[in-house]
């Protein structure tokens, strides 16, 4: 049972209390798109193609919060379908003095660090999602609290924006311990420099006290699910668009991992480049194709790798 068509009964069979509250239900398509493709997906999805409707699950309902950068984004008309993939959103406490926050200990609340480029770049990347993929996805992402009881555990993707800037309780660090050792799988990324990376790992170590990062192999299946992609480079922001292109000194990209004991990759770390930009101003004439091409291919290869394994 290594595919990841399993991956909803993996994360909930163990839960002592089951999701928190149940509205919506998704299950997993993995069938791609072949224009243009790797068509060696087919080979790591192996048999769960034919498995992929009888697992679903339960997963509390659309929730849209108040962001540091866009506050009255559109709803796509579709936003309520019940489809089979979801774009799940960390919301987490800020550091001390993040930078981006602006709502202190009601971070939760929305304005705070985790809101960077929300919405608009989940919505921009879902296109994509649904465009260069046939994965049955929704529309617009899902913003996700460690805090909500177990409902994380409903969200086999989940992925966060300056982690540089995050403070995980021992608690939510144990819940995203508990999700990644089910089989959920975390990208992190937008954050630069040394600082920020210690930021990050003062969290990432409370997560797993026992691994570290490394960086991920040009042959790792990661960078070859959907794309081949051994020819990577720094992924600039918008706003580096006219300047360095960097922030806090951290000018090389870095593309790191986290592994479990079977060597699967729970933890995708995006270092010194910005792929939520890439997605946000992928509609954007003075924004660089080549940056929205190399971010929104960096995601869909995370997204199906982490379908299937």
């Amino acid at each position: 049972m290594k595919s990841s068509t399993w991956k909803a009964l993996i994360l909930h069979k163990h839960s002592p209390q089951g999701p928190a509250r149940r509205s919506s239900r998704w299950c997993y398509s993995l069938d791609v798109n072949p224009a243009g493709v790797n068509l060696r997906i087919v080979a790591l999805a192996g048999g769960a193609i034919a498995l992929v409707g009888s697992l679903c699950a339960f997963q509390l309902a659309f929730r849209e919060y108040p962001a540091i950068e866009y506050n009255n984004f559109p709803l796509p008309a579709d936003s309520q379908e019940k489809t089979e993939f979801a774009f799940a959103r960390l919301m987490y406490p800020p550091a001390p003095y993040a930078r981006f926050d602006r709502a202190g200990k009601y971070w939760a609340q929305g304005m705070s660090s985790w809101t960077q480029d929300y919405p608009r770049a989940d919505r921009h990347f879902l296109q994509a999602v649904r465009r260069l993929t046939r994965i049955h996805s929704r529309s617009v992402e899902q913003p996700v609290n460690l805090d909500d009881g177990d409902d994380v555990f409903n969200w086999p993707w989940l992925y966060a924006v300056r982690p540089g800037e995050w403070n995980l309780t021992d608690a939510q660090a144990a819940k995203m311990r508990d999700y990644l050792l089910r089989g959920g799988f975390f990208m992190a990324d937008d954050f630069w420099g040394a600082s920020e990376w210690e930021v990050f790992m003062a969290s990432m170590r409370r997560v797993f006290p026992d691994r570290n990062p490394v960086d991920i192999p040009n042959p790792d299946q990661i960078f070859h699910t959907i794309y081949d992609l051994d020819d990577r480079y720094r992924v600039p922001g918008q706003w580096g668009l006219y300047g360095s292109g960097y922030q806090n000194g951290g000018d090389t990209p870095y593309w790191r991992g986290i592994y479990d004991d079977k060597g699967r990759i729970m933890v995708a770390i995006v270092v010194n480049s910005d792929l939520g930009d890439s997605w946000e101003w992928a509609d954007s004439p003075e924004y660089p194709e080549n940056y929205s091409a190399l971010g929104i291919r960096i995601g869909l290869n995370y997204i199906m790798y982490d379908m299937t394994h």
